[in-house]
């Protein structure tokens, strides 16, 4: 039986989200002067507001609201009620600061408790936190979610790789949450130290940037786990957790308890049918501190339709396919990273790590598509290999890419978020 995770029926699930919408409304138009300007700006009347059926009345928010409003913006409590602020990872311009009120805290915690939940830990599990602390959500949001749980948790934070070592062998840690490049790095020390029959891993909880199938099975095999498991989360949404892979690994399930999805075209923001990929926006129904009304996250994914076979009530999005503002225009073509991932799956002698070098000569935009090669695969063959990909890149993604074959990492490593591309174009 679930601790954490409710199941519902749909209709019973619409009346919560119904309820949630008409108190989000009224809750952040009676406390927050700058939701009740855009509120009023965009002639809504709080009180017609029904639920769903009316989302599409409701105007958009987005990072301007968080910028406009710095340092405590789309506050809908009395600043004495702020137990606790965390910020976003941005690294330009001010950062995005978002408040807790002790209501969110709790809210915070369960959601992460639910995905320990559904990645069928238990409290015997030892659960070794390799995600950032302080202003950033992800270590508090795991630490707390899996206290909340019943396991033990190890908060090592980003970074420390020796100690990272030291605690998977004699603590004997049994589930890793950390980035995927971090699960990678962890896997390749854990490789060369030789340690792979020492520790007792069975589990990584992976997020907070794009990743591929392929750099998933690679640190999979590195560290020699049962499986892993794909998490959603924002800062703007409390953070880390507000979705997660079920074991059948067929999409993410999110809480829809508390809060609502739409997919909608980025260009011409018109809600998108299930199935379809467009931008998430998301409508908080119980967020306190920092309600969101129709938050643009600039996440690209679909509404996964059908039921789960786990069993799960909670609804599906698909893996995030990427970032709306990451998309880089290369001599007029619109690409996003992860098409370039999905090309690069297709060759078994190819590893999970690239970067992309973008620079302009002369007028022209050259680039050049670095990509590490299996430690498996040799050399030999790294001319032909290159060919191949970059004339599959251009097939499939229409871009024309020098493509050169390095050896198995030499490319950066990161304990955080991959950087992928390096544009000098400017």
């Amino acid at each position: 039986m679930s601790r954490f995770i409710p199941q519902y029926s749909p209709e019973a699930l619409q009346r919560i989200q119904d309820d949630g919408v008409r108190w989000t409304i009224l809750h952040a138009y009676s406390n927050s002067s700058q939701y009740r300007a855009k509120l009023k700006s965009a002639g809504v009347d709080p009180c017609a507001i029904r639920g769903l059926e009316d989302l599409d009345k409701l105007p958009f928010t987005g990072a301007a609201d968080l910028r406009e409003g710095f340092p405590l913006p789309l506050l809908s409590v009395p600043e004495s009620s702020v137990v606790r602020v965390h910020a976003s990872s941005g690294t330009t311009g001010k950062r995005k600061i978002l408040a807790y009120t002790q209501k969110d805290v709790d809210t915070f915690a369960l959601q992460m408790a639910r995905c320990f939940e559904l990645a069928g830990l238990n409290a015997q599990d030892r659960v070794q936190i390799a995600v950032g602390y302080g202003l950033w959500t992800a270590g508090a949001g795991f630490q707390r979610g899996c206290e909340q749980f019943g396991a033990l948790a190890v908060p090592v934070g980003a970074g420390n790789l020796e100690i990272h070592l030291q605690m998977l062998t004699d603590l004997g840690s049994t589930c890793l949450c950390s980035t995927a490049s971090m699960a990678l790095l962890m896997g390749e020390e854990v490789m060369r130290h030789n340690l792979k029959d020492r520790i007792k891993l069975r589990k990584v909880i992976f997020g907070a940037e794009g990743s591929s199938m392929k750099m998933r099975r690679a640190f999979e095999r590195a560290l020699g786990i049962d499986e892993s498991f794909d998490i959603g989360g924002m800062t703007e949404m409390y953070g880390p957790g507000t979705s997660l892979e079920c074991r059948a690994h067929e999409g993410l399930h999110y809480w829809a308890d508390l809060f609502v999805i739409e997919i909608v075209d980025p260009e011409t923001l018109q809600p998108l049918p299930p199935g379809q990929v467009g931008e998430m926006v998301v409508t908080s129904l119980c967020k306190d501190a920092c309600p969101l009304i129709r938050y643009r996250t600039g996440d690209l994914s679909r509404i996964i339709p059908a039921p789960c076979g786990c069993g799960c009530s909670m609804p599906r999005h698909d893996h995030l396919r990427g970032r709306s503002d990451d998309m880089i225009i290369f001599r007029g073509v619109n690409i996003y990273p992860g098409q370039i991932t999905d090309v690069l799956n297709n060759f078994p002698d190819l590893g999970s790590e690239y970067h992309i070098h973008m620079s302009r000569d002369e007028g022209r935009d050259s680039m050049v598509l670095q990509i590490e090669r299996t430690p498996e695969a040799g050399a030999g063959a790294d001319a032909l290999l290159a060919a191949a990909a970059a004339k599959a890149l251009h097939s499939k993604v229409m871009i024309s890419a020098q493509v050169e074959i390095v050896n198995p990492g030499s490319l950066p490593r990161s304990f955080g978020k991959s950087r992928r591309v390096t544009d000098m174009r400017m």
